[in-house]
Parts: structure tokens; C-alpha cells; sequence
């Protein structure tokens, strides 16, 4: 047996926003199922796909607001200053500069517009 990948799916109370900060801000390719019976949007970039669904009127509450620290995901990434930089440019609010964490990972986290934090780093 072997695991292949993973998928974050990620609800929000405004699927269509979500995915246009997914596609401008953090440049994700969008791809929409909106006439399906469980509506949702998938968002690609390289190996990484992010699946949002509607969460019905529930607001987020992100792993760090709900256990006091944490991420909603952790994307693996080689050159996390040049997307950092990427980030920056286009305005995405940057939680953490990449630092080396005390677990011997380079990263950096960002918060997307529902305030989910999301982790880019790399095991040194």
C-alpha cells in the first residue's frame, strides 16, 4: 500500500471570495464545480491542491484561534524566500518572516483571508 498525496478542504462562509484571494493573492489556478450537488471550488498550484466547500454561515475559526497555536496547513517548499517575496508584493499579510524554527524547519505563514494560517517551509 502506498499514500500518494493530500488534499487540505478548507470551508468558507464565501466560497467564491475565498478562491479569488486563492487565485490573485497566492496564485492557485481555480477550478470550479459550482453545478455539482456538494459544490465546490479546487485550487492547484504545482503539487498543491487546496478544495474549498461552503460552510453554511459558520464563520472560520482557525487551529490558532481554537488551540492557541498551529497551522490549517503545512506546504513543503524549496525557495520559501523567493515565494515570500512573491507573497509580499502582492500585499498577503505575512504572520511569520522565514525564520529557522526551534524544530530545525525554515519557514515562514501567512494568513489568508479567512485567517486560516497556512506554513511554507522545508526541513533544513
Amino acid at each position: 500500500m502506498e499514500l500518494f498525496a493530500s488534499h487540505c478542504v478548507f470551508p468558507t462562509p464565501d466560497i467564491c471570495r475565498t478562491a479569488e484571494y486563492y487565485a490573485g493573492k497566492l496564485g492557485f489556478r481555480r477550478v470550479d464545480y459550482l453545478d455539482v450537488k456538494e459544490k465546490h471550488i479546487c485550487l492547484y498550484r504545482d503539487g498543491v491542491e487546496f478544495i474549498l466547500t461552503q460552510s453554511n454561515g459558520q464563520r472560520v475559526i482557525p487551529n490558532h484561534e481554537l488551540y492557541g497555536y498551529g497551522g490549517d496547513a503545512y506546504i513543503i517548499v524549496k525557495d520559501q524566500q523567493a515565494l515570500q517575496d512573491e507573497y509580499e508584493a502582492k500585499g498577503v499579510r505575512i504572520i511569520q518572516r522565514l525564520h529557522k524554527t526551534d524544530y530545525h524547519n525554515q519557514e515562514f505563514v501567512i494568513e489568508d483571508i479567512d485567517g486560516r494560517w497556512i506554513y511554507f517551509g522545508i526541513k533544513e
